[in-house]
């Protein structure tokens, strides 16, 4: 007669010890939201460049300090030394810059080139509009824009916070980094840990897999958009494109954002057509179809170095998780989708393991 009434008395205290949890759960991720961002970034970093700290830590012969140090110097100067390039590039060209306010100024726009109206579809638009702001002049421009100079303001300031806030960001992300680098082993353990509470040997390969995704996706996206700009920018310097610092910035970024080099090599071979300079702008033309093209062999030869799954699914991970949660959705997505696919071919497969996954190993980190 005892046996009921325990039944309920148990399954009250499930139900209530599972939504006690889960509200601590939630009220956790509420209180360190604000740092959920870095974090994430920061573990993306420490994982991605993990065999590169451990070797900088076996030269030191084992000082894992000092390797941290250099390890989060190097963070700094990702940061530093771009934005150093772009403001001694402006400033370097200020007196260009000024010269061509002037010259602006005092001979008003040009009119259009006779090439605009070759374009399909929408040379003979293009040409009647910059004409049209041609004999306007400056002044008419001047009163065209004024309805929009507020909205505009807001928005340059807005932005100027936002950038405040990217820039604080960074800081604490390379903060949690130094301390992920510190303390890498015992944050690997307690994530395979975790996995292998979850679902045992399935846990603990799908642990290690999201590692090998991060791994891949760093080499495969991240090297190929730096090697990409660096290219890029050196053509730009060579055939005497101004700002070159602050284009390979920009082209950097863009490549990031899986859009390319071309969107800022291509304006500058035009820009070079128009110049006159014919030669340099041919050299810069077959340069930008060499260094636009490379990624179609160089990205997925490093995403197969780094993880073992289909090029499909990484680069869908790649374009989905960019579009879903910004530039951080790059390596998240590639993770969530690599993890799901084993987990749920290990399940078709019903082998007790996920397959390809090697065996777990705490002290390598993670």
């Amino acid at each position: 007669m005892t046996t009921m009434p325990e039944s309920k008395r148990d399954l009250t205290r499930t139900t209530l010890g599972v939504l006690c949890i889960g509200a601590l759960t939630l009220g956790s991720f509420w209180i360190l939201r604000p740092f959920l961002g870095a974090l994430i970034w920061a573990t993306m970093i420490v994982v991605a460049t993990w065999p590169l700290m451990l070797a900088t830590q076996a030269r030191l012969r084992g000082h894992r300090g000092v390797a941290v140090a250099i390890m989060t110097l190097v963070l700094l100067l990702v940061f530093i030394v771009p934005v150093s390039l772009a403001v001694g590039t402006i400033a370097g060209n200020a007196g260009t810059i000024t010269g061509w306010a002037k010259a602006l100024t005092a001979s008003g726009i040009p009119e259009a080139p006779a090439w605009l109206a070759k374009l399909p579809f929408v040379g003979d638009r293009l040409m009647a509009e910059w004409n049209a702001y041609a004999a306007a002049g400056v002044a008419g421009i001047a009163e065209r824009i004024a309805p929009y100079a507020a909205p505009a303001t807001q928005w340059f300031v807005g932005e100027i916070g936002s950038v405040g806030g990217a820039i604080l960001q960074f800081l604490l992300t390379v903060v949690i980094s130094a301390v992920l680098y510190g303390n890498g082993e015992a944050a690997a353990d307690a994530a395979l840990r975790f996995g292998a509470r979850l679902a045992g040997d399935r846990g603990r390969g799908a642990v290690r897999l999201a590692g090998q995704a991060i791994r891949g996706v760093a080499l495969g996206v991240v090297v190929t958009a730096l090697l990409q700009s660096v290219l890029g920018g050196i053509g730009l310097a060579v055939t005497g494109v101004p700002f070159a610092a602050l284009l390979t910035a920009v082209m950097f970024m863009l490549c990031l954002a899986q859009l390319g080099p071309t969107l800022v090599l291509a304006p500058a071979v035009i820009w070079m057509y128009w110049k006159g300079d014919t030669t340099w702008a041919t050299v810069l033309l077959l340069w930008t179809i060499v260094v636009g093209t490379m990624d179609n062999f160089v990205r997925p030869w490093l995403i197969k170095k780094g993880a073992d799954l289909p090029l499909l699914l990484i680069f869908a991970g790649v374009i989905g998780g960019m579009l879903s949660l910004g530039l951080v959705g790059i390596f998240v997505g590639p993770v969530i989708l690599a993890v799901t696919y084993t987990l749920l071919e290990a399940w078709i497969r019903d082998d007790g393991s996920a397959p390809g996954t090697p065996q777990p190993d705490p002290q390598r980190g993670p």
